[in-house]
Parts: structure tokens; C-alpha cells; sequence
């Protein structure tokens, strides 16, 4: 059967995995934000602090996903605990370091301005740097959005939930019928999922972006 029959057969199980997928992305970048964003927020103006947090998360980004999903088994199990696990790790660099990275950009004659209307400095972080570093923080969490998409094909070596399932099964099997059909419905069923969430963090931009930050991030 060509591809559009093959997708047409199997859509009860290509979109069930491709919710999954979405799913499972989506958990693990909510997660990777609240813990990435409260961290920059804490380290943001202790040098060692940012030093030591961003060279801790940027050594979890160089282990390979595969070997990072097998070491998690013992401790998580096969399945979704590993797989968010994982995806979770490796979205935190680019939101912690663009936390850090546009809070410490804000003018400091603006904070001083914040400092001088007599706010504390809880409130000042709160009600002058983080919506001024906002749109760099947003960018940060789409950069590890889109890379978890892809990394969560990975998953499906620990059976984890996703397309990745369709991936492997297809390049498992090549050269038999519909292996390449599997692998093609479960690599552009990422493409797809991406784009629909760079689509989501664009709206989210244009909606909670001032015109004038957009301009400049």
C-alpha cells in the first residue's frame, strides 16, 4: 500500500501516538520551566551560583539521550517516569540560561528607577526585570520545546510514548512491507507536532509581548 493508505489504515494508532507525544513534550516543558525559570531566578546575581547551575545543566546536554534513558530504568522505570525525566533534563539549559541572560540585560537605570518608586527588591525582579526578560525567556523555553519533540523519539528504546514507536518499528524492520511507511508516518508525525507548537509559542508571544520587546528579541 502507498503512504496515504497505510496512514489512512493505521489512524486510530498514529494519532493516539502522536497525542502521547504531544503530551508527553508538553509535561516535561511545563516542568523544565517552572524549575528553570525559579532557578535563574535565585542564581541570577550570584555569579557562582549561575556559574556552577548553567555548568551542571549544560553537562546533562552532553550525555547522549540514549545512554541518559537507559541509566534512568533503574531509578524511574521504563516507560513515562524515564521519559519525562529525561525530556525534562534537557530542556533546562536554554530556559535557565536565558533566564539568567535577560535578567541581568535589564537596564540598570530602569531597576534603580523600580528601586527609587520605593519597591523592595522582591519587586522589583518581579514587576520590572521579569517582564523585561520575559520575551528572552519564552524564546528559551521554544528552543527546548523544539528540541524535546525530537528527543522524545528516543524514548520509544525504553518504551516510552510517542511516535517514536512508529520510527523504530520501521527502521527495525527495512525492507519489509510498510517499514518504510512507519518510519516516514512517525518522522513527519514530529515534523507536524513541532511546527504546531512553534505555531502555540508564537501566539503566546504576539499576545504577551509589548510590540516594542517584540522588536528587540
Amino acid at each position: 500500500m502507498n503512504f496515504g493508505e497505510y496512514v489512512a489504515s493505521r489512524w486510530d494508532t498514529l494519532s493516539l501516538a502522536a497525542a502521547e507525544h504531544v503530551l508527553a513534550a508538553a509535561l516535561a516543558i511545563v516542568i523544565a520551566a517552572v524549575v528553570g525559570i525559579g532557578t535563574g531566578l535565585l542564581v541570577h546575581e550570584t555569579p557562582r551560583a549561575r556559574n556552577a547551575s548553567l555548568t551542571f545543566f549544560a553537562a546533562i546536554l552532553t550525555v547522549p539521550s540514549l545512554a541518559l534513558l537507559t541509566l534512568l530504568i533503574p531509578l524511574t522505570g521504563l516507560g513515562w517516569g524515564s521519559t519525562l525525566v529525561a525530556l525534562t533534563a534537557y530542556a533546562l539549559l536554554p530556559i535557565v540560561r536565558n533566564t539568567v541572560t535577560g535578567l541581568n540585560g535589564v537596564d540598570p537605570i530602569t531597576v534603580e528607577a523600580g528601586r527609587g518608586m520605593g519597591m523592595s527588591r522582591t519587586r522589583v525582579l518581579l514587576k520590572v526585570r521579569l517582564p523585561l526578560a520575559w520575551p528572552l525567556i519564552l524564546t528559551g523555553v521554544r528552543v527546548s520545546t523544539q528540541m524535546i519533540i525530537g528527543i522524545a523519539a528516543i524514548a520509544a528504546y525504553v518504551d516510552g510514548p510517542g511516535l517514536g514507536t512508529q520510527i523504530f518499528e520501521g527502521l527495525s524492520r527495512l525492507g519489509s512491507v510498510n517499514a518504510l511507511n512507519a518510519t516516514l508516518a512517525g518522522t513527519l508525525g514530529i515534523v507536524v507536532i513541532a511546527v504546531l507548537f512553534d505555531l502555540f509559542f508564537y501566539t503566546v508571544r504576539q499576545l504577551t509581548v509589548p510590540r516594542g520587546l517584540r522588536v528587540r528579541h
